[in-house]
């Protein structure tokens, strides 16, 4: 008897991952080991091994990836201040590589030849698994069966499971998209697929309504070491520990909630719903405490890389060449990145109210608009004199050159003029 081929699917127990474990087992005759990963979604963990296995799966595993998560993925993009066009702070992005990372593991341990994943052929979530299993293990094989198999929607998986008698959740009133870690939980697809129309009130879930938030602002306190954030409010925590804290402090206030049209790496737009508020918490915080610390050219040069930086997580390419040697210079320039950033949160609004640090550049001796015995205004004269050099050269270039043109430059201006009447 031919023994079956063994395959890994990332497993949700959703709707697209419940279908797809059905389609590969019976279907397509594989041996389909179900890899779940804990990267915070707290009770959609409940019954999974159960539902796998009665489902078909030879075997699950349920690795807890929250600490690794957030210590050596979040943290470094928190770093970073990794933002992807302007707004989105990259839960989902973030969540994939150690995903990835875990499906080529669990595949090496049960000798599989291939992963299999849920995600679409439209979306991110294909290239940044796919990406992440291949720079691992060059020789994985992957299928994803959103390319290949003959459904077109979810409507369609929808009464497949109803066909098979599989359990799932998602109905096609609420078919929206979701996806929750410790970091964040977005949705997509379904009735947010017209940008003009708001999301359901009820939809959210880490955050309260700003118009429903308390009365009275709350100050919280983030203490960074390097970059790294390990306190809240004077209590040293852990990284998962931290970032539930942030994310109930922000939660309660209704920080955090961002409706956005993005960019997806295939070429398609997407509206997006994210909640973030722990994320937003510690951006604003690490941007406070490293105003403070970092030298003007290293932090202008660190924005004008933070675009790219923020483009290849997105993008899927966690594990490249190129993001090693970023990741490292990230992490060299946050080096002394050691303070206390006090934030006032308030229906919605997260304010930066204070900050300190003891390697801090920032000297009131000479940003003081009362006298001083350190800065010489005089000095000033000569420094704006000498970058306004430039400046002059060239405007008084352009003005011989209008009042005395050279006769090739009187031609090419007749030319233009000749065609711009035409």
């Amino acid at each position: 008897m031919t023994e079956r081929k063994k395959v890994v699917l990332a497993y949700s127990g959703g709707l697209d991952t419940s279908v797809m474990l059905h389609w590969l087992r019976y279907e397509q005759g594989f041996d389909v080991v179900c890899l779940t990963a804990d990267v915070g979604q707290g009770e959609e963990l409940s019954g999974l091994r159960e539902k796998a296995m009665s489902s078909g799966a030879c075997g699950i595993h349920i690795v807890d990836l929250r600490e690794t998560f957030v210590r050596d993925y979040v943290f470094p993009a928190v770093m970073a201040n990794a933002v992807y066009e302007g707004y989105y702070l990259l839960g989902t992005s973030l969540a994939r590589p150690p995903i990835a990372k875990a499906m080529v593991e669990c595949a090496i341990q049960e000798g599989a030849f291939a992963i299999s994943h849920g995600s679409t052929g439209k979306g991110n979530d294909q290239v940044r698994f796919e990406l992440g299993a291949y720079a691992l293990k060059p020789d994985i094989q992957v299928i994803a069966p959103w390319r290949t198999w003959k459904y077109k929607s979810r409507t369609d998986l929808i009464e497949y499971c109803r066909q098979h008698d599989i359990p799932i959740t998602a109905t096609a009133e609420k078919p929206y998209s979701t996806d929750r870690n410790l970091l964040h939980i977005s949705f997509e697809g379904g009735i947010l697929e017209d940008p003009w129309r708001a999301p359901p009130a009820d939809m959210f879930r880490l955050t309260v309504d700003p118009r429903h938030a308390p009365d009275e602002p709350e100050e919280v306190d983030i203490g960074f070491v390097d970059g790294i954030p390990v306190s809240v409010n004077g209590e040293v925590l852990g990284p998962v520990a931290l970032l539930e804290k942030c994310n109930a402090l922000g939660g309660k206030h209704g920080v955090g909630r961002v409706d956005i049209v993005e960019n997806r790496y295939v070429g398609i737009k997407s509206r997006g719903v994210y909640e973030t508020p722990g994320g937003t918490l510690l951006y604003h915080a690490h941007r406070a405490v490293e105003s403070l610390v970092l030298d003007r050219e290293v932090m202008s040069m660190r924005d004008g890389l933070v675009p790219q930086y923020t483009r290849m997580i997105y993008n899927g390419y966690w594990f490249s060449p190129e993001m090693t040697h970023l990741t490292s210079f990230m992490r060299s320039i946050q080096q002394g990145v050691t303070g206390v950033a006090r934030l006032s949160l308030y229906k919605g609004n997260c304010a930066v109210t204070g900050r300190k640090a003891r390697n801090s550049l920032y000297n009131p001796e000479y940003s003081t608009f009362e006298a001083d015995r350190v800065y010489n205004q005089a000095d000033a004269d000569g420094f704006i004199k000498l970058n306004a050099l430039r400046l002059k050269l060239s405007t008084y270039r352009d003005q011989a050159m209008l009042a005395h043109p050279t006769p090739a430059v009187a031609e090419e201006v007749a030319e233009l003029r000749k065609s711009y009447i035409e």
